[in-house]
């Protein structure tokens, strides 16, 4: 409730220690942590935003959801790599392109295995659309009126008419 925080915590305590662990992993598989990177003091499940570079394919930060401040940088060759890369993770929630070719980020987004991908943004999530993931990510969405109907039972109701 402080002025001056523009960041919040972790929503609880097992998925705080998660990114503790998943980051100290990721320090002790040879990861550079270039920011952040340590719990901050104090009361709370505050965890600083933090960029891990020098990390690839088969670390726990890359291959794990997280859902927290904490995100893995991975070289790659060329798009056709990145994409390859990407859609070989069991997860599938969500994923962004950033460029300035609106085109090509829409191609590179078509191809991309994710119940959501933003070009040139990240996790806007947004009442009136639907959201959700694809393989291990879950089933089924929240939002929109496709996540309305999730919560809903069609019931057909059918009847055969007499013959007269």
């Amino acid at each position: 409730m402080e002025a001056d925080v523009t960041f919040g915590p972790i929503q609880n305590r097992d998925q705080y220690q998660l990114v503790c662990e998943l980051v100290d992993d990721a320090r002790a598989q040879g990861a550079q942590v270039l920011a952040g990177g340590e719990p901050l003091p104090g009361k709370g499940y505050f965890y600083p935003p933090t960029i891990v570079a020098q990390i690839s394919d088969g670390t726990r930060l890359v291959d794990e959801e997280q859902f927290g401040p904490a995100l893995p940088i991975i070289r790659y060759t060329d798009v056709a790599d990145a994409i390859t890369r990407a859609n070989g993770s069991e997860t599938g929630l969500g994923g962004s392109v950033w460029s300035s070719d609106l085109e090509e980020a829409r191609r590179v987004a078509d191809q991309l295995e994710r119940g959501t991908v933003w070009i040139n943004g990240h996790a806007e999530v947004l009442p009136h659309c639907p959201f959700g993931g694809c393989k291990m990510s879950g089933f089924g969405v929240e939002f929109g009126v496709e996540g309305l109907l999730e919560y809903t039972l069609p019931q057909l109701v059918n009847i055969n008419l007499p013959a007269k």
